[in-house]
């Protein structure tokens, strides 16, 4: 059975296909050669990606995104495509839906929204179900520099907390846009803020995510 991760991955690998390696992503400064190799680095490359984290790796993370970025364009969707080397803890289907479905899914949309034409992709009600139990398990990290309170809530009324604080803001939307937010694309996720005006201010430009 396929999962939401694979499905992604692929999904990911046609859209930089189609929207060419200097297209822009919602990644600031990043074109989609850029994004197509933080990809295979973060799969391939684990003694790099831990810079993502990590200070103290840095310098290797840089050097391992200026070797990917040299690489054909063509050859980085293919490797986004096959996926991580067999022997990769990324290889084993339980570690890349829990690490990869939602990280695919942003990074999908970082595409998508870059472009003029994009329109609002609906989500399967499974796959939505899924984005929801991350976010739940994921929200007091993302949400951990929020310089206010921030409650996540669905259209059905679930709700989780983000960041406990005051003033208070209630971000409401579907699990994929509340899964946008969270990870730093506020000014591109489809939301209803509710709360003071200063305080929906501050949020909208706060560095969330992890």
């Amino acid at each position: 059975m396929s999962t939401h991760a694979k499905r992604e991955r692929l999904l990911l690998a046609d859209l930089l296909e189609a929207a060419g390696p200097e297209a822009p992503t919602l990644c600031a400064g990043w074109t989609c050669r850029d994004l197509a190799a933080h990809v295979v680095v973060r799969e391939r490359r684990p003694d790099a990606a831990g810079g993502l984290l990590l200070n103290v790796l840095k310098a290797r993370l840089d050097k391992a995104m200026e070797e990917y970025t040299a690489k054909p364009y063509e050859e980085l969707i293919q490797l986004i495509r096959t996926g991580p080397p067999r022997m990769s803890v990324y290889a084993l289907k339980q570690i890349d839906e829990a690490a990869n479905a939602v990280e695919f899914y942003v990074h999908a949309e970082d595409v998508r929204r870059a472009q003029p034409d994009w329109s609002p992709r609906e989500l399967d009600p499974v796959f939505s179900d899924a984005l929801w139990s991350r976010l739940e398990k994921l929200a007091r990290l993302t949400g951990r520099r929020s310089p206010v309170g921030l409650v996540l809530r669905r259209p059905d009324g679930r709700t989780v907390v983000a960041h406990r604080g005051a003033p208070v803001v209630t971000v409401t939307g579907e699990p994929g846009e509340l899964t946008l937010f969270c990870f730093g694309r506020q000014a591109s996720a489809s939301v209803a803020l509710d709360g003071e005006k200063e305080a929906v201010a501050k949020l909208t430009v706060a560095e969330l995510g992890l």
